[in-house]
């Protein structure tokens, strides 16, 4: 038979740290560090070939971080075999808790080894720009976030106080803010945040525009479409799930992926104790962001009631996709209510267990397990 080699790689910006291990030898052996160049690695493997046979076969791997999948296209491009290994699902060797590059080497190549991690899915290249661009807008939402908590701090600092209600941002806290007298720099300050706050409110408009008609490609069309009939999902966030999740039958069931975005209870037992505590926020967390987001639509209304707007988004649907939505939809709501109503159950938890069960019924429709 022919000897398997696994390479660990510990990949940094500016450098990669690799080493081999090997069944044959049960040895992590020949640890290098070089410059963060594919090229190197490439040389690398062959050197390595000298020692354990040009029939060697090497298997590659690196933990998932700031390179993203341009290390792996790289090699696969090569014809190198490599992997993506989700960090929260590697099994730690470090019993001494001595940290470094090379031992962080020696535990991934360990691990590819001995199959004690999971492998991170890799999108083709058109899933992969359409995740960079949503997140380019998420990324924007966050900073017009923080312009308005600018604004409101900068206006209070100047002893004003809105009087014309509770709620911010409405067309007459904007117009209250563009009439507020200040003198001299202060009220060019404050006409530079109102210019910035306008110019990022009319980009995420135009932004959130174009990942509808991504959404409308015919890729994703029926998969947004149908991901859609559920309360609190529309395109932006049915187009984030298709893209970042791939191929859903991967996960074997619902559970399963409900635990891929973090949204499963973390537990420690030990004999016939069970401790449970908070969500293990492991795997995904833009996705689990958008989860809890959609979740709150599931904290108002009656149970069974839809709204125009839903209504809009199932036309042309099935009816069997539709039935399943619907279903779901009030089967969520009533729990909320119990959970909240009933069993006294904070409002965050609460919602927070409606985003697990959300994630559990948007497998099923995924996969077409809606039976």
């Amino acid at each position: 038979m022919n000897s398997i080699v696994y390479v660990g790689m510990d990949v940094h910006k500016e450098s990669y740290t690799l080493c081999c291990y090997c069944y044959d030898t049960d040895k992590v052996e020949y640890k290098q560090t070089i410059p963060s160049d594919y090229k190197l690695i490439l040389k690398y493997i062959e050197s390595m070939r000298k020692t354990y046979g040009e029939d060697a076969t090497f298997v590659c791997g690196y933990e998932a971080g700031c390179l993203g999948y341009s290390l792996y296209r790289h090699l696969k491009d090569h014809a190198v075999d490599c992997k993506i290994l989700a960090s929260t699902t590697m099994a730690i060797t470090n019993a001494n808790r001595v940290k470094t590059d090379k031992r962080d080497a020696a535990n991934i190549a360990r691990c590819l080894a001995f199959h004690t991690y999971s492998e991170v899915y890799v999108p083709d290249a058109e899933d992969n720009s359409i995740k960079e661009y949503i997140r380019m807008r998420d990324d924007q939402k966050l900073m017009l976030k923080k312009i308005k908590q600018q604004i409101l701090a900068f206006v209070l600092r100047q002893g004003k106080k809105f009087e014309g209600g509770k709620t911010y941002w409405t067309i007459a806290h904007i117009k209250w803010l563009k009439s507020l007298e200040l003198n001299g720099l202060d009220k060019e300050t404050l006409s530079e945040y109102l210019v910035t706050y306008e110019y990022l409110t009319e980009k995420i408009k135009r932004l959130d525009k174009r990942i509808e008609e991504l959404a409308c490609g015919e890729k994703y069309k029926e998969k947004v479409q149908n991901m859609g009939c559920f309360l609190g999902i529309k395109a932006h966030t049915a187009l984030s799930m298709i893209v970042e999740v791939g191929d859903f039958n991967r996960f074997e069931k619902a559970p399963k992926f409900a635990g891929f975005l973090g949204l499963v209870p973390s537990e420690n037992s030990s004999g016939d104790h069970t401790n449970r505590y908070s969500i293990t926020k492991a795997g995904n967390s833009h996705l689990r962001r958008l989860l809890i987001e959609a979740a709150q639509s599931y904290t108002r209304g009656a149970a069974g009631h839809k709204s125009i707007a839903l209504k809009q988004r199932q036309c042309g649907c099935t009816a069997e996709v539709i039935a399943y939505a619907d279903k779901a939809n009030e089967r969520l709501r009533r729990r909320f209510y119990k959970m909240t109503l009933n069993k006294g159950i904070n409002r965050n938890v609460a919602a927070t267990a409606i985003a697990r069960e959300l994630a559990c019924f948007i497998w099923g429709m995924a996969t077409g397990k809606i039976s």
